[in-house]
């Protein structure tokens, strides 16, 4: 209903689904009405595995349905301005983030950073990575997709992301002392599973949907093929150090690539993900944190400021340098700042193995909330878009 409300005033579903997630989360309902928040968010039982059971599926579900908009010709065709974007979108906030955090540590706020250069690795990784389901569930809204823009910042993204959290688990063995095989082997893993469900799953699946189609109900039977499919393959890259994600988004391009699925089919899986699962997921990002506790303006100021100056050069100037317009570079790049929940899922494993503390904790938040929110109406201006009429 939020993003509906908001859809009114021409401004994505996300922010909506967002600002529902902060009414009902402890900044507002938490605060202000906790016995009633108590009684349906309880946290204790059951209810925080039923919730965090609900969003982990819905983006899932989500990462695989933007997996199926992927258009693999597409991403060919701009693969190199794609990388160029990507790598220059990692190295210079990652390069800044970790100077500034290894050279004026104490204004990240109170907190005992024991080792500088782990904690510096982790500003830097947290300035460089995206969130995919914010940023394809921005492109959806905007009805920009499938197209060469709205491929260069997926495919960027996607990549960013991948290294971003190889790198963040690798300074997770660093404060657990864990040895560098592991790294290698998850990145090795990684890389295996991606080449092979786009090259030979890729062929079994074209090769297998004609005969499910035949055999089990239509689309029924699709759905649970292809969720079931998905599960698995979030299951494994989880398992193996990767965001569930990766191998569902993953899972998706591959589904999303057979000739024998119908747009038809592939809408009905669409709306069924989009309309049901993803405002769950994007509801619950306002339930990890009080915006009001422990907020410290100046640790705002400089996370939110570093973050977006950043992650916008970076990411424009590879794509200026791979051949796009001054507007279009800036709109990769205001594309690509976006870091919604991927952010704060890396700011709570941070704050889990202490390092960081609270006050960074709730800036890291709010900045993944502002980026997140200002994607949408930045790409629609630079763009020149106004497709807002759309559910998804």
């Amino acid at each position: 209903m939020m993003g509906e409300f908001f859809r009114q005033f021409k401004i994505p579903l996300v922010v909506g689904e967002l600002f529902a997630g902060i009414l009902l989360g402890p900044t507002f309902l938490g605060k202000y009405f906790p016995e009633i928040s108590a009684f349906f968010f309880s946290k204790e039982g059951n209810v925080p595995i039923a919730i965090n059971g609900l969003t982990s599926l819905s983006v899932i579900m989500l990462l695989f349905v933007a997996g199926m908009e992927v258009d693999l010709s597409i991403i060919r065709k701009q693969g190199s301005t794609a990388l160029k974007t990507s790598v220059l979108g990692l190295i210079l906030p990652f390069g800044l983030g970790y100077l500034i955090a290894f050279y004026f540590t104490p204004l990240f706020g109170n907190s005992n950073y024991s080792d500088r250069n782990v904690f510096s690795l982790f500003i830097g990784t947290a300035m460089a990575v995206s969130a995919l389901p914010i940023i394809a569930r921005t492109l959806m809204d905007l009805g920009i997709f499938k197209t060469r823009i709205g491929m260069i910042i997926i495919a960027a993204a996607m990549f960013d992301d991948i290294i971003g959290w190889i790198l963040f688990s690798t300074i997770i063995g660093m404060i657990n002392e864990q040895s560098e095989s592991n790294t290698l082997l998850t990145f090795g893993l990684t890389v295996l599973y991606a080449i092979g469900m786009l090259t030979i799953g890729r062929i079994l699946i074209n090769k297998s949907l004609p005969w499910a189609k035949r055999n089990f109900s239509w689309p029924g039977g699709f759905l649970s093929i292809s969720l079931g499919i998905a599960f698995l393959g979030a299951a494994f890259t989880e398992s193996i150090g990767i965001h569930a994600i990766f191998g569902a988004f993953i899972a998706g391009i591959a589904f999303g690539d057979s000739v024998h699925l119908q747009e038809k089919t592939r809408e009905i899986v669409n709306q069924f993900v989009t309309s049901i699962f993803a405002p769950l997921f994007f509801i619950s990002i306002g339930f990890k944190v009080d915006f009001l506790l422990n907020f410290n303006l100046q640790v705002v100021s400089i996370v939110l400021v570093l973050a977006i100056i950043c992650k916008i050069a970076g990411a424009g100037l590879g794509a200026l340098w791979g051949g796009l317009s001054n507007r279009e570079s800036l709109a990769v790049g205001f594309g690509m700042n976006a870091r919604g929940a991927m952010e704060i899922i890396l700011a709570l494993l941070a704050l889990q193995a202490k390092l960081i503390g609270e006050e960074l904790f709730v800036a890291i938040v709010i900045m993944a909330v502002v980026t997140s929110v200002m994607a949408g109406p930045m790409l629609s201006w630079l763009l020149k878009v106004k497709p807002f009429n759309q559910a998804v």
